[in-house]
């Protein structure tokens, strides 16, 4: 009940309060880091997708408040072999979001083309999602595919985290963007760098798994509204 609240919540922001309304879609690079100072590796990038709104509400002559909602994909793949080998073996995880981006943003003055830059937090609730493995064992191909369990976690209990438990991922995922683009009169274009802060797993604070948090690239034309 509370995650559809947020959701409400957001989106009902969002409609009231921005002066400029812009639809967004494009490509995400997602990724998961693999160690503590949040590296990754190249191998397991996966791409998925996003789409949404974005708004603007003026602060300054060149400074804007960006609130939006998005749909956007998160994950990464693992992979062993090759799909022509007789042994090989292909994991994937692509969770599904709803994120809330609260970004600050920078236009340089005037009336044609503007660069921008910004940057700001965000909060995403998970929705759903897929889990897959496939590949081959001596020649014999065998695959598998199932829903991502979500924990029920309550954001507003720090210290607990409800429905916790082994093979279960974390509801509410939170981070940092930055972003940079070029405004015209009705088109934006965009790249973004999602830096997940939240751990990916539920039900433990060990060190071995507190390095998994979601890293996403984007890349995304916006139309106005």
């Amino acid at each position: 009940m509370k995650t559809r609240i947020i959701l409400f919540l957001g989106a009902a922001f969002f409609v009231n309060t921005v002066q400029a309304q812009y639809f967004k879609a494009g490509i995400n690079f997602a990724n998961i880091s693999t160690t503590n100072d949040g590296d990754i590796d190249e191998s397991k990038m996966l791409t998925s997708f996003n789409a949404g709104f974005s708004g603007d509400i003026q602060v300054a002559k060149i400074l804007y408040f960006q609130p939006g909602i998005t749909i956007t994909g998160k994950g990464a793949k693992t992979q062993s072999g090759n799909t022509t080998d007789a042994n090989y073996y292909r994991a994937t995880s692509n969770p599904l979001y709803v994120e809330i981006p609260a970004n600050f943003v920078i236009k340089t003055p005037g009336t044609g083309a503007r660069l921008l830059v910004g940057a700001g937090p965000y909060l995403a609730v998970g929705l759903a999602g897929k889990n897959k493995v496939d590949g081959k064992f001596l020649g014999t191909s065998f695959s598998s595919s199932e829903s991502i369990k979500w924990s029920d976690d309550d954001p507003s209990t720090l210290d607990y985290e409800e429905g916790s438990g082994y093979g279960i991922m974390k509801r509410f995922d939170y981070g940092l963007n930055a972003l940079a683009g070029i405004e015209m009169k009705n088109t934006l274009l965009l790249v973004n760098y999602g830096h997940g802060l939240a751990k990916l797993q539920s039900g433990s604070n060990s060190s071995a798994d507190d390095k998994n948090k979601h890293r996403v690239f984007s890349v995304s034309i916006g139309f106005k509204l």
